[in-house]
Parts: structure tokens; C-alpha cells; sequence
């Protein structure tokens, strides 16, 4: 055996020296003392716990992540119950990079905590190597041993760049088996092997981000100081902080001395603080002048690059200096294709020092940021960096050539860009800027601005169809549509439509694919200023190619925008099935893409309401009205406003209550609804809920004046003026009106409905009720299908009348015979429901049940389903037991029976 000389052997009498003569310093050997303002993490606990059993537990993250103290309060804590085994703790020195030391006091740890090692095992003789025998010989004796001995080497990263102690280490731990659980705290990664160890599973590893506090950690450890501080304070503290440990403790010490802790924790000037002092003085300072240098440029940035680095420091050494900080864990974390980023807490207090050591740089350093960044096709983040330089002309620029303007309008960076060029000054001019601006004043609905720096930016167009001017001519025309729709001029959209076209022309053929919500907007825009104009099919071809031009989440809302015209359109021409789907995926679109309600539209959720209204379900309407009155589209789109307040006023009349609903009407038409043309089908639609308010009333001569004196344009329209004929006792007039409705081809089922009830109401009131119940008949008819039952139940108590005399005609269409009879109190015929009720299709039972009364095979359902086969089969079983039929006709009767369809 070889001992060092003077090495204590048992005898008390005798000093412990290493073996280079010093004295063993026993404070290394301690472990640390945790002070009772420590927060103790059990997640983190569980963690170590976890690594007791594992060959190798590593605790890796920056100075001052709470590392030590983590494992010191697990050590002190298991040698106070049932611990992993006897404990030895060293913290390292770097004069440990001599192997012979570093093994000499590893050697003492074990004896000082109470792991008595036998003397054969010995010691090193010589400072700088150790005997392969005695590592051979510590390592067969703890694979040996009954219970584990648990090694912690604290500040490892002290001898990180040793290969002799890591590869020695590695070579102990392995054959040493279950005798030992090595516990390493370093700032950067040991030269072990830590692949092999990930891979088998014998690696617990605690980094970083685990390190961080959380929000309810920070509150703990403020309390632990004495402090008040509510949930959302800690959440911007540790938000602000990133969960850095000494960073919350010298906030939390600070603020103690503080009148208002809790504004000081909020609000506290990172740069001149007691951590600003720790962070400069421990990770700064240590590093070399250029890592230093780079340190401070880069602190500009939210992420950087090897190449960014270079342009901001004028060197070429950034890539070798980002991989050391970040290898040594000072406060540099890779986050992906060699991209960088800076400890938010850290890159604070570095711009505050980069102004005080180079005043008047960061300006400059962030117009080097926003040149780069635009080279490398990240607008995005360029734009910052121009703004925070002062450099607007090349914010706009780009902005207006790289054909983003449409993202001021629409997307999830709208609000973002929008702050960010409100800070544009005032003085900076030319037609980027003012288009800027136009597009900024048009999102704040603000018109009138938005068009004054909308004619400013066309004066100062470029003149020619060059390429050069083209970014600048397309955006300017896309916000001139934009200005159009909210005119409500379909003619100026379509002007400017065009104008947009022959830009995109002189663009190069990838450029527009880059930007795909301009040309939703811009089709978006077109559309609903078309459908003001009443010119509903170009409307509708219009928004369907908004519809196929929007992909991609920049364009979610000129999706949902577009959609949800379609649905109107379908809705405002009698179908009601298309309405619907239409709107059901206007609603997906915005669920999907996370649209906040105040920013959807809303029209969706009417067109609901509305299908809601005519099939009598009031409560699904009432809510849907709710909802879309919570949308900011409530008060400043002119169709929104207006169909809400017609469709209020109907569920008013629809609940018996017509005097409310008049009053809404009044509100409505008496308002100004925009600076703009006005819309005819608009004032129809209006007039038609008044007369039909009138009539609910029970004061047709009020419903008849307010077709007086005005041109009536659509045949629903012309539908409600023959209603209100009828009702005032004017049969003859009521037919003559009719008469005049155009050709059917473009009128859906449900105008068809209104229809064929107001002829037969005519046409009994006239004496002829053969020919009123044939027309009932064909009613009945359209009106199934889409279960349409406001219009039987506002025609008025001679249909009551004619379906009590016609037993099975009732019985044939028991859907609505029982709502009949519940909402006007008319006796219901014999045997109109037989039996009890079934027991509730689900929705998919129910759209297959429709189907079957189509006569449409399994197959046939399952495609139109989009459903297997075998699915439908198990609806099909399903239905015909809760109908309780026994094949597909005398489901399908019964279902009739009992008004399913």
C-alpha cells in the first residue's frame, strides 16, 4: 500500500494533509447550511429521491439557480429519516484537477462523513496521479458493501476540463455497482459519459429550467422573507426574474428595505441592483474582453445567431464564444439551429451596462439587428430593431415592400404591430408610412383618418407599372377596398379590386403566395361590400374565393369573416341547411385558430339564430343572439347591428311580446348605420320585421302602411306586404302581389314556405279551401326537411282550423301538428301521437334517420356521412329500437308520428 506522509490513520493526534503537504480544509467536506428562508420544491425532491436509486444524479444550471442548496436541504433531510444510504459530501476546489488531490479528498469525505474505508484501500501518494490499483481497490469495496455510500461533488465545473478525474470517476462509478449513487452540481457538464447513462436509463438529470421557480415558489419564498405579495406580483416577478433563484432572493432582500414591496418586486431598475452587482461581478466579469464585448451587443437582441453576433461586434468569433457560455451554463441556452438566447433578467442588466460603457451604441446596434434580420427574411423580428433605432422610413418600407399590411389588419401579430408603429413619429412621411398609417386608422375603424392617409400615401406613388412600385400599389389598393366596404360602395371596391390586380401582376409569381391574408382581406372586403349592394352572386362567388384564398392562421379571421357572409347570403335566399353549414364552419374556423369572441364577426351565430327562430327553438336562438352580441362586430358592422335588432325582434314576437319588439325596430331604424350608400335589401329587411311586429300585434292596417310609399325589392319583400294584405282582408290584393314574384330558380325552400302559406291563406280567406290545403300540402312539404315552423305558426288561426278538420293530414305531419297545438292551445286530432314517447335520438341518429326518409341505401348515408358502413349499421339498430319498428318504413312512419321528421 502507498500512503501519503503525515496521512491520519486513525491516530487523533496526527493532522490530515493531502498529498501535496496541505492541510485538509474541512470546510470543504461540510454540507452547506441551508437558511431557514429556504423554499424547499418537492417535485425537485422527488427528483433526487429518484437518483438515489440511479447510478448518476446531475444538478446542472447557472450561478445561482438554488443547485447547492437543493441538494444540500435533500441530504439534510434524509439523514433526519430513512435516507439512500451514508452520505459524503465534497465541495471542489481547482486545485482538485491534480488527480492525486482530488482523490485524496474524496478519500476524506467518505472518512469525515462516517464511511469507515478499510486501510488497505489506502491513499494517493503523489499530488498529480493516483495508483489505478487503489481506484481498483475503492471500487471493488463499495460493490461490496450492504447499504450504498451517496458521493456529492459540489462545483464539479471547478475541474470540468480534466479528462484523468472524469475518466477515473467514470471507472470507480462503474464497477462499483450499487455501492455508489454519485450526486454532481456543476454549471456545465461533467466529461462523463452521459450519453451511455441517458440511453440504459441510469441518468437523473436536473437542468435549468427545472431549477427555475415557479409562480407559487416565488410567493413561498417572498413569505419566507416576511413579505406580502399577491399571486399576480409573483407571477411578474418570476416572469421577469425567469425563475432564477438568487435573483428572486436579492429582489426579495432589497425589497424589505423597500416603503412598497410589492410595487418594488414589480418594478424594481434591474440594472442598479444587488443583482445586477451579482451578475456582472460573477458571470461578466470572468469571461475574457471579447466574450464580454459580445455579451454586451447581443444583449440587444431577444435571441441571436453566430452570424447576427458577427455583424453586431464586427468580428468572427461568435460561434466558438455562444457554444463555451453556453456549455458553461452562464446564462446562454441554445434554442434551436444555432440560435441563442440570453437570460431575460441578465440581457437587462448587460443593456443597461452596454449604455454606460458605450454611450450612444445601441441605436446603432439595433439598425445593424434590423438590416441583418431583414436579409435573412425575418421581417418580424427586424422591425423592432428599426423601430428601437429610430429608423422609420426603413419599419415602413419593408413593411409596405414585403407586402405585410394586411397583418395590421388581421393575425395574431395585428395588436403587436399595431403598438409597435403607433411610436412612429409624426414627421416621417413618404407613402409607406402612410399607408402604415391608413392601415392602422381603417383597423381602428376610424374612417375618415384612415382615408386622409390614404389619398396622401396615392399622391406620392411611384409613377410606372415597374416592379419597384408594386408592393406600394397593392397595399394601397387592398386598404382603398377596405375604405370602400366600410362606405358601403360596392362600385369603389371593385374599382379598387382591379387596381389590386394589375399590381399583383407586375409582382414576381412568388411574392403574393407569401402573404395570403392580403388577398383573403382584400376578397373578403370586395365581398361584403357587395353584399351591401345587394349584389348577392357576385358576392357569393366573391367570398368563396376568399374562402380558397385563405389558408394559413394569418388568415383565420378573413376566413371566418367570409364564411359567415356565405351563410347570410344562403340564409337571406331561403336555404336554410346550407346557412347553416355554412355558419357551423365559420364558428370551427374561429374555434380553431383561437379567435377571441370580441374579435369574430358574429354573423355566423345570427344566421343560427335565425334557423334557430324558424324552426321555433328559442332558447338555442336567444342564446346564439348572446353570443353575437358580445362580439365588437355588434356595434360597428352596419348588417351585424342591423340583423340583430330584427332578429331580437322577432324572438320578441315569437314570445308574445310585439310592443318590445317594435320598440327595438324603431331603436334601429331611426340610427344612422354608417357613413355610407344605403342598401335596399337592408331597408327591406327592416321593413318586413316591422309589418310582421304589426301583425303579431293584431294591427295588420299598421303592418299594411309600411309597404306605403316605398319600392319593395326582394320576393320576401313582396311575401310580407302580401301577408299584411291578407291579414287587413285584402285576399284579391294579397294574390295580385304574388303574382308579381319573379321566377323561382334562386329562391330557397324557406321563402318558398312563406310563400305557398300566404297563397293559401289568400285563397281561403277567398273561399276555396280545396285549393288552400293543396297549397298547405306543398308547404308542408318544403318545410319538413329543415323542420320550418315559424311560418306555420305565425300564419294565423285558420290553419289551426283546416288541420282539425284534416285528421291525417295532422297525423302525417305530427312535427308540427304537436307545436301547433302547444303554442295555440288547438285540440290536437285522435291518435296524432301513439303511444309514449321514444326514448331521444342522438344528433348522428337523427341525421341518419333523415336520410332514411330519403330512401337514400347504407351506403349512400355512410358517403354522405362521411361514416363507415358499419356504423351507420349500428345508428340503423339503434334507431329502429328506440322507435320500436321493425325495418326502415315503419321507422320512418313512426319517427312522422312522433314529429322526428
Amino acid at each position: 500500500m502507498s500512503y501519503s506522509v503525515g496521512e491520519d490513520h486513525g491516530d487523533p493526534g496526527m493532522k490530515a494533509v493531502t498529498p501535496d503537504g496541505d492541510p485538509v480544509l474541512a470546510a470543504r467536506l461540510a454540507v452547506p447550511t441551508v437558511p431557514g428562508t429556504f423554499v424547499r420544491r418537492q417535485r425537485l425532491v422527488e427528483q433526487l429521491a429518484e437518483g438515489a436509486l440511479s447510478p448518476l444524479t446531475l444538478v446542472n444550471g447557472p450561478a445561482g439557480a438554488g443547485k447547492t442548496l437543493l441538494v444540500a436541504d435533500w441530504i439534510t433531510a434524509c439523514e433526519r429519516g430513512d435516507g439512500p444510504g451514508d452520505v459524503a459530501w465534497l465541495t471542489v476546489e481547482p486545485e482538485d484537477s491534480a488527480p492525486g488531490v482530488f482523490w485524496a479528498y474524496v478519500l476524506h469525505a467518505f472518512r469525515h462523513h462516517g464511511v469507515a474505508l478499510p486501510e488497505y484501500i489506502g491513499s494517493p501518494a503523489h499530488p498529480g496521479e493516483v495508483d489505478h490499483s487503489l481506484l481498483a481497490r475503492l471500487a471493488a469495496w463499495l460493490n461490496g458493501r450492504e447499504s450504498r455510500v451517496v458521493l456529492v461533488l459540489d462545483e464539479f465545473d471547478r475541474v470540468a476540463g480534466c479528462t484523468e478525474v472524469a475518466d477515473e470517476l467514470q471507472f470507480v462509478l462503474r464497477h462499483a455497482g450499487a455501492g455508489l449513487r454519485l450526486v454532481i452540481i456543476s454549471r456545465t457538464e461533467p466529461l462523463l459519459p452521459l450519453h451511455r447513462y441517458r440511453a440504459a436509463g441510469e441518468l437523473v438529470d436536473i437542468r435549468a429550467d427545472d431549477l427555475a421557480f415557479r409562480a407559487e415558489e416565488t410567493a413561498a419564498l417572498v413569505d419566507r422573507h416576511g413579505l406580502p405579495l399577491s399571486a399576480e406580483g409573483a407571477r411578474l416577478l418570476t416572469e421577469r426574474t425567469g425563475g432564477w433563484a438568487a435573483g428572486l432572493r436579492l429582489c426579495t432582500l432589497a425589497a424589505q428595505r423597500a416603503r412598497d414591496p410589492e410595487s418594488f418586486l414589480k418594478d424594481f431598475e434591474a440594472g442598479h441592483s444587488t443583482v445586477a452587482d451579482y451578475l456582472l461581478g460573477e458571470v461578466l466579469r470572468v469571461h475574457p474582453a471579447e466574450t464580454q464585448d459580445l455579451l454586451l451587443r447581443t444583449s440587444i437582441l431577444e435571441e441571436t445567431h453566430p452570424d447576427l453576433a458577427n455583424a453586431l461586434t464586427g468580428r468572427d468569433d461568435a460561434e466558438p464564444i455562444l457554444e463555451e457560455l453556453q456549455r458553461a451554463n452562464a446564462f446562454v441556452e441554445p434554442v434551436g439551429h444555432s440560435w441563442y438566447r440570453l437570460h431575460p433578467l441578465f440581457a437587462e442588466i448587460l443593456r443597461v451596462h452596454l449604455g454606460v460603457r458605450h454611450p450612444g451604441l445601441e441605436p446603432e446596434l439595433h439598425r445593424t439587428a434590423a438590416k441583418w434580420l431583414i436579409g435573412a427574411g425575418l421581417l418580424d423580428e427586424a422591425l423592432p430593431h428599426a423601430a428601437d433605432a429610430g429608423d422609420w422610413e426603413l419599419a415602413a418600407a419593408e413593411f409596405i415592400d414585403r407586402l405585410a399590411i394586411g397583418r395590421l389588419l388581421t393575425g395574431l401579430a395585428a395588436e403587436r404591430l399595431d403598438g409597435l408603429f403607433a411610436r412612429m413619429a409624426p414627421e416621417v412621411s413618404g407613402p409607406a408610412p402612410d399607408l402604415v398609417r391608413a392601415a392602422r386608422e381603417l383597423a381602428h375603424h376610424d374612417v375618415d383618418r384612415g382615408v386622409t392617409y390614404l389619398r396622401r400615401a396615392e399622391e406620392n406613388l411611384p409613377d410606372g407599372d415597374s416592379g419597384d412600385g408594386a408592393a406600394v400599389r397593392l397595399s394601397c389598393a387592398v386598404l382603398r377596398v377596405l375604405a370602400a366596404r366600410v362606405a358601403g360602395s360596392a362600385d369603389l371596391a371593385e374599382t379598387a379590386a382591379r387596381a389590386a390586380a394589375e399590381a399583383e401582376r407586375a409582382l414576381p409569381a412568388d411574392q403574393l403566395g407569401q402573404s395570403p391574408e392580403l388577398t383573403a382581406l382584400m376578397l373578403t372586403d370586395l365581398g361584403s361590400a357587395q353584399l351591401w349592394a345587394g349584389r348577392f352572386e357576385a358576392a357569393r362567388s366573391t367570398l368563396s374565393d376568399a374562402v380558397r384564398a385563405a389558408e394559413g392562421p394569418a388568415t383565420a379571421l378573413p376566413r371566418h369573416e367570409a364564411l359567415s357572409r356565405l351563410a347570410l347570403i344562403d340564409f337571406l335566399h331561403g336555404r336554410p341547411g346550407r346557412a347553416e353549414a355554412h355558419a357551423r364552419d365559420a364558428i370551427a374556423e374561429a374555434e380553431h385558430s383561437g379567435l377571441p369572441v370580441s374579435d369574430r364577426t358574429g354573423m355566423a351565430q345570427l344566421v343560427l339564430a335565425a334557423v334557430a327562430i324558424d324552426r321555433d327553438d328559442l332558447e338555442a336562438a336567444q342564446g346564439h343572439l348572446d353570443q353575437t352580441a358580445a362580439t365588437s362586430a355588434a356595434s360597428r358592422d352596419p348588417i351585424v347591428a342591423v340583423e340583430l335588432a330584427i332578429l331580437r325582434s322577432r324572438l320578441l314576437c315569437a314570445r308574445g311580446n310585439s310592443r318590445s319588439a317594435l320598440l327595438a325596430l324603431d331603436d334601429i331604424a331611426g340610427q344612422p348605420l354608417v357613413p355610407a350608400e344605403p342598401s335596399a335589401w337592408v331597408s327591406d329587411r327592416i321593413a318586413m320585421a316591422t309589418a310582421a311586429a304589426h301583425l303579431a300585434d293584431g294591427d295588420p292596417k299598421a303592418a299594411v302602411r309600411v309597404f306605403e310609399d316605398r319600392p319593395v325589392h326582394g320576393p320576401e319583400s313582396l311575401v310580407a306586404e302580401a301577408r299584411a294584405w291578407v291579414a287587413a282582408g285584402g285576399g284579391e290584393q294579397a294574390l295580385r302581389i304574388l303574382d308579381r314574384l319573379p321566377d323561382h330558380h334562386n329562391r330557397g325552400p324557406a321563402i318558398d314556405v312563406w310563400v305557398l302559406l300566404t297563397r293559401a291563406q289568400a285563397v281561403d280567406a277567398l273561399g276555396d279551401s280545396a285549393a288552400a290545403e293543396g297549397l298547405l300540402l306543398r308547404a308542408l312539404a318544403a318545410a319538413r326537411p329543415h323542420h320550418l315552423r315559424r311560418p306555420f305558426l305565425e300564419a294565423g288561426p285558420w290553419l289551426g282550423r283546416l288541420l282539425l278538420h284534416r285528421p291525417a293530414l295532422a297525423r302525417e305531419h305530427a312535427w308540427l301538428t304537436g307545436t301547433l297545438a302547444r303554442k295555440t292551445g288547438a285540440a290536437q286530432p285522435r291518435n296524432a301521437h301513439p303511444g309514449p314517447r321514444p326514448e331521444p335520438l342522438s344528433a348522428r341518429e337523427q341525421d341518419v334517420l333523415e336520410r332514411l326518409a330519403q330512401l337514400m341505401s347504407t351506403d349512400e348515408i355512410a358517403a354522405d356521412l362521411h361514416l363507415s358502413v358499419n356504423t351507420v349499421k349500428t345508428h340503423l339498430k339503434s334507431i329502429y329500437r328506440k322507435l320500436d319498428a321493425a325495418r326502415r318504413g315503419e321507422a320512418v312512419r313512426r319517427a312522422r308520428e312522433f314529429g322526428l321528421l
